[in-house]
């Protein structure tokens, strides 16, 4: 079936426009999506006329608009998976005072779902909504380490494996032998992988037939969440909180 170009476009451009929170003027939209001018002012005036973008008269930049937030409210509130993390991930985030996120897999990318903050004021590049990758993520490490044989290598195959930092992880033999490790202690660590400066480590979520459904994480600056406190503090505090989770969705195997 054939996708409806007009449809298509607009959607384009709400996702366009997601990746710049500040706003995008129709000339920096018309460079980046090799579309006419005539095109996005019409099929801003559409979105407008919706309330999904929204447009600075200081600036003449467009944002994603209040209608997108009513969207994802309701996502977020008939999300088993949020309701069911909730109370045990805002727990463990004011128990170590750190900011932990939770994320599912869409087509071989990581998509953060949620994201309780810390005290601490800490800039990474994560959102509500937002996508990543997986090779480089602690989460993503945890969902592909679920997921079936051929779907793994369809995924992997798909993978460039570019450096983000100096300790991303460039190879798929290197990849291979990562996520064998993290079935096995199940966990999974962001060594400073993804962010400069930045490290994660991060857990399953299972559902009742014992699939991994999603995962979350706590990240930190690599001078608060160090290795000592990964390995003294933090390895069992997200285990509890991943059984806990986990049970409250059904998961009734514990290895």
């Amino acid at each position: 079936m054939s996708n409806v170009q007009s449809l298509e476009r607009a959607l384009t451009i709400l996702n366009k426009l997601s990746e710049y929170p500040d706003g995008l003027k129709i000339s920096q939209l018309t460079e980046q999506l090799d579309l006419s001018k005539s095109t996005i002012h019409r099929l801003l005036t559409t979105l407008g006329s919706m309330n999904y973008i929204a447009k600075d008269a200081e600036t003449n930049k467009y944002k994603l608009g209040l209608q997108i937030l009513f969207l994802s409210r309701n996502i977020s509130d008939s999300n088993e998976i949020i309701r069911a993390a909730k109370p045990f991930i805002e727990k463990l985030s004011k128990d170590i005072n750190e900011t932990v996120h939770l994320c599912i897999e869409d087509r071989g990318e990581i998509v953060y779902i949620d994201k309780i903050e810390s005290n601490h004021t800490v800039r990474m590049f994560s959102r509500i909504g937002t996508r990543g990758q997986m090779y480089c993520t602690a989460v993503g490490k945890i969902l592909l380490s679920g997921v079936t044989p051929s779907y793994f290598e369809e995924v992997v195959e798909k993978i460039d494996f570019a450096p983000r930092t100096p300790n991303t992880i460039t190879s798929q033999g290197e990849f291979r032998l990562e996520i064998e490790k993290v079935k096995q202690q199940q966990y999974a660590l962001d060594n400073i992988e993804n962010e400069e400066g930045i490290r994660c480590i991060a857990a399953p979520i299972y559902n009742h037939k014992g699939e991994i459904i999603a995962s979350f994480s706590v990240s930190g600056p690599s001078n608060r969440v160090t290795m000592d406190m990964i390995e003294d503090t933090l390895i069992d505090k997200i285990k509890d909180t991943s059984l806990n989770i986990s049970q409250t969705l059904g998961f009734t195997n514990v290895n």
